[in-house]
Order: structure tokens, then C-alpha cells, then sequence
């Protein structure tokens, strides 16, 4: 589409495996942050899944179908490459740990963000986005600006943003 072709092909194509498999999600990370206009954002398709067991039985067979394997960071292996785990299953319930899932699915990168107290709600992310057609046959909900500085905040350093106010006397 006019305007997203700054978008990497292979966001696209994660975007359109994840709209044909039929999973409601919200899109935040990186993606999120290039759909809303910021031309040097780059990193792997993140979204926050919709809850809801069909949704997340959907998500699960779609993993599978692919044989979605978990990856792990440079900084988290200290040899300066990657490394993928095969093996797993995905289950509903499995999906619903409170950590991000960092899946390589074959030549693509899907981050699936984990559900904890700190993190915003499914139903608050979608309340606040807006949806975006990508490419053509391809749309996505977007998180709000504030939303995707959340989850960048929380990629970057581990903790949840907190505001604090002070009042000077």
C-alpha cells in the first residue's frame, strides 16, 4: 500500500501467514513503530495475541504448522550468533506465559509478548489502536504510540515504564 512500502517483505509476510490463519492480535515492537510512520524502525513482527482460547488454539496451529522454534538474543547467548531450540509444541495454554515468546518460524521472526499484571490488556491495546491495511489484502491493528514505547521500554530494560509524580514544595 501507498505509504508502508518502507516495510520489510518479510513483516508482510508474517502479517498476511497470521491474518489467513484467522489469530487476532495487536501489533507492537518494532513493526508497529514502522506502520506509524518511523522509516528506521527494524526488528521482528511483535504482537499481543487476543486471549481468547479459539484465537490462541488458532495461534498454536499455526506455530505448529510451521514448526516455530524459539531463538534466543546474541546478548543472551554471549557468542556473538543465534541459536534456535526445535522441539516445541504449542498448546493455548502454553501460549499464555507471562515472557515473550521469540520465535523463528523458517526464514521469519515473530515476537508473541507474554501476559503479566504490568503489561496492558489485550482489550486496552485494541481500544487504543487503529486498524492499518499494510498490503494489499494485508491489515493489522496498530498499537497507540504510547503502547509501542511501553513494549519497546520493557524490550530495552526488563521493567515495566513507571511515571512517577513528585510535587515540589
Amino acid at each position: 500500500m501507498r505509504g508502508y512500502e518502507h516495510l520489510p517483505a518479510e513483516a508482510i509476510a508474517v502479517l498476511r501467514w497470521l491474518n489467513r490463519a484467522g489469530v487476532d492480535h495487536v501489533l507492537v515492537g518494532a513493526v508497529a513503530r514502522a506502520a506509524r510512520g518511523d522509516r528506521s524502525a527494524s526488528g521482528p513482527v511483535a504482537i499481543v495475541p487476543a486471549p481468547y482460547g479459539r484465537n490462541l488454539d488458532r495461534l498454536a496451529h499455526a506455530l505448529n504448522a510451521v514448526h516455530a522454534r524459539e531463538r534466543f538474543s546474541v546478548a543472551m547467548l554471549g557468542t556473538g550468533g543465534s541459536a534456535h531450540v526445535g522441539g516445541l509444541k504449542f498448546t493455548a495454554a502454553r501460549l499464555l506465559r507471562p515472557a515473550c515468546w521469540m520465535l523463528s518460524c523458517g526464514a521469519y521472526e515473530l515476537d508473541i509478548e507474554g501476559r503479566s499484571g504490568e503489561t496492558p490488556s489485550y482489550q486496552e491495546l485494541l481500544y487504543e489502536a487503529v486498524r492499518i491495511e499494510l498490503a494489499s489484502g494485508v491489515s493489522a491493528e496498530v498499537a497507540a504510540p504510547e503502547d509501542i514505547e511501553y513494549y519497546d521500554h520493557l524490550r530495552r530494560t526488563g521493567v515495566a515504564p513507571e511515571m512517577v509524580v513528585s510535587r515540589a514544595g
